[in-house]
């Protein structure tokens, strides 16, 4: 069995958990995912199956969409409701005004790239060493900037001093930080009180499943094959020495249409019209990329 299936993560598993749920639903132990989600996050959670874990660090590098629920006027140890609150502080009167266009411009002044400093309590390692073990032994430790990039931000309501916005961002964007930063430009203080995930790539939790479908009705839950993942890529199909070359990680010269273009992935096919995996041509040259 290989593909891939849309788990809408319930809040308190980790995103290793639901791959061990799936593991055992499906009885088979070639199981991943593609990039953690915090244990009190929900939403999507593309989970890889049998030879689709081979996608794993291709899916990571995709865009990602977010609800998020920013709490205003309390900073906590970890930046989410799971920490102490270590900070009170006022609220200004415009956001209890509930001053959408003055909100919305200091949200907006958060798009484009930018250098971001992930949150202590993560699992990013300095020094062999996870910033969330630095965190529990009470040590310090100097955290490096990581650049990212917000596609969009919107404000979605304001309500008790919470303020929900949705958000798209790339690889590596922590919300849990975003959501302070967006506090310090409100000029208070803050921390992410609910998260969902709703979109990675094109993988939207309006197609996902929750566990308990997979466990109650398995056979209605569709898995996305690997070929349709790539089903928008253009197509080429090798002959059979070319295939051979191809598999043995040799350039092949491809000509014809979109393909002169830089960084272009194409879908690989044999002379029987088979899916093979993926490819990259670059200038008309095409290099091995996913081997299923």
């Amino acid at each position: 069995m290989d593909g891939i299936i849309i788990i809408n993560k319930p809040k308190g598993y980790t995103s290793h958990d639901v791959v061990n749920k799936i593991r055992k639903i499906y009885n088979t132990k070639k199981v991943g995912h593609t990039g953690t989600l915090d244990p009190n996050a929900t939403g999507v959670l593309p989970i890889l199956i049998g030879k689709a874990t081979k996608l794993s660090d291709y899916l990571m590098e995709h865009n990602k969409t977010y609800t998020a629920t920013l709490k205003l006027g309390e900073k906590r140890d970890t930046g989410d409701s799971e920490g102490n609150v270590v900070e009170i502080r006022n609220v200004p009167d415009f956001v209890g005004a509930k001053d959408f266009a003055k909100i919305t411009n200091i949200l907006n002044s958060f798009l484009g790239k930018q250098l971001q400093t992930p949150p202590i309590y993560s699992a990013i390692k300095i020094q062999g060493k996870k910033l969330y073990e630095y965190a529990r032994e009470n040590k310090e430790v100097e955290i490096p900037k990581r650049e990212i990039e917000i596609y969009s931000i919107n404000l979605d309501s304001i309500n008790d001093l919470e303020i929900k916005f949705t958000v798209t961002c790339s690889k590596g964007t922590y919300i849990r930080s975003l959501c302070e930063d967006i506090a310090f430009k409100l000029d208070t203080i803050g921390y992410m009180k609910e998260l969902i995930r709703t979109r990675v790539n094109r993988f939207s939790i309006d197609d996902s499943y929750t566990i308990e479908q997979l466990e109650e009705n398995i056979e209605n839950v569709k898995i996305i094959s690997i070929e349709e993942l790539f089903k928008e890529n253009e197509k080429i199909v090798l002959d059979d020495e070319k295939l051979t070359l191809f598999l043995n990680g040799g350039r092949i010269r491809v000509g014809g249409g979109s393909l002169g273009d830089p960084l272009k992935m194409a879908t690989i096919y044999n002379s029987k019209n088979q899916f093979i995996g993926t490819g990259t041509v670059n200038k008309n040259i095409l290099k091995r990329d996913i081997i299923i």
